[in-house]
């Protein structure tokens, strides 16, 4: 059952010589499972910062050459890496509730966006146990911005992040599971052996017109607003 969980597929396209490239250059093979996780983790959260691509669906290698991702599409690079390093993963799908990106998407888009948005987290294993890696979404920087904004706050809703603890979330890697978005999930779809099977059954999050508008304009205006507030704060 294991082979099923470092297998390739179209968005887990790990042979794809820019994926190659980078696991070179880091000397990813060169590490043990568990540090490779750690350094493969880490890469994901903070060096392909959060921000929205063009859709959920789209290879590891397009990920990578955007340079920043959502849930969904780092869960792809994410899961891509970990395989090319035959460490096993798979893919857990969920909805969440769009409320925990209130913040990120600015106010007057909120109207635009489904009240349940696809949501996804990777399940690792490591020396024989099953891990959840959620916690990989939010880059540091933003996160710290969040944290900066509202040092009072335990539970926090918001900028896309729903925890019980915005000052010390689970988003270091330990012998634990990660989690940062997790406390606003609505739905479990369950476990799939790679994306292309969760989006061939579920889709995108978005649909026609508004599919269109989101990939041609909306992502950007998002973009930027996330942009803004990674490198100038929150407003006051």
């Amino acid at each position: 059952m294991t082979k099923n969980y470092i297998a390739s597929s179209e968005l887990l396209n790990y042979q794809h010589p820019t994926i190659q490239s980078l696991i070179e250059h880091k000397a990813w093979r060169t590490l043990a499972p568990e540090q490779a996780l750690q350094a493969v983790y880490y890469f994901i959260r903070d060096e392909i910062q959060f921000g929205y691509n063009r859709d959920d669906a789209i290879p590891a290698s397009d990920v990578l050459n955007d340079g920043y991702g959502q849930c969904n599409t780092k869960s792809t690079l994410f899961m891509a890496l970990l395989r090319a390093l035959n460490i096993p993963c798979k893919f857990h799908g969920f909805t969440i509730y769009n409320a925990l990106q209130r913040g990120v998407i600015p106010n007057d888009l909120m109207l635009l966006a489904p009240k349940r948005i696809l949501h996804s987290w990777v399940e690792v294993k490591i020396k024989g146990v099953w891990l959840n890696h959620e916690g990989f979404i939010i880059d540091k920087t933003l996160l710290t911005q969040v944290q900066q904004a509202y040092p009072n706050n335990k539970n926090f809703n918001g900028y896309g992040i729903n925890v019980s603890n915005l000052q010390q979330p689970d988003n270091e890697i330990t012998t634990e599971s990660t989690y940062i978005q997790s406390g606003g999930i609505a739905d479990d779809f369950g476990i799939f052996d790679t994306p292309d099977d969760f989006y061939n059954i579920h889709g995108s999050n978005l649909k026609g017109f508004k599919k269109l508008l989101y990939r041609i304009a909306l992502r950007h205006i998002i973009n930027r607003n996330v942009k803004n507030l990674r490198n100038n704060g929150l407003p006051s």
